[in-house]
């Protein structure tokens, strides 16, 4: 199995326990002499295997991922290179809207707001990050793609 079936399956495990923890809540509590619609033992049997596989599976993509070796650093390094450049971006480019936003002024004698940095060079850093990011994506997603998923 390639790294990106894994990952795709962990979606897939992440997902049914966020639906089987809905499920649990729903058929927590029931009017006595009634029966809930699912049987509860039922419902964390199978949380407990869901957990199970995903620990599992978790466990391989972390060992795959910090052994896979690539021109830029592991996988793992790569990995956190690219959450790192996510939510410097996101802070950038939010940054960037409120430096460049105009205020309009109505009269002559009104204050003038302006921008407190080169926001048309900081918008070029920003571009050329995110050309970074793009092309560090890349190459996680063929690594992701061409990785068989290691044995613990």
């Amino acid at each position: 199995m390639k790294l990106a079936e894994a990952l795709q399956m962990r979606a897939d495990l992440q997902r049914r326990i966020s639906q089987l923890s809905g499920r649990l809540h729903n058929n927590a509590r029931v009017q006595e002499g009634e029966q809930t619609p699912e049987d509860p033992e039922q419902l964390l049997d199978e949380l407990e295997d869901c957990f199970d596989e995903l620990e599992t599976l978790m466990a391989r993509i972390n060992l795959t991922n910090s052994l896979t070796l690539l021109p830029e650093g592991s996988l793992t390094e790569l990995l956190a290179r690219r959450d790192r450049m996510t939510q410097q971006l996101g802070i950038l480019r939010s940054f960037l809207d409120a430096a460049s936003s105009l205020t309009s002024r109505s009269t002559r004698s009104e204050i003038r707001i302006l921008s407190a940095v080169d926001v048309r060079r900081l918008q070029k850093d920003c571009d050329r990050r995110s050309a970074e990011l793009r092309t560090l994506e890349t190459s996680i997603q063929a690594a992701n793609w061409t990785t068989d998923l290691l044995e613990n």
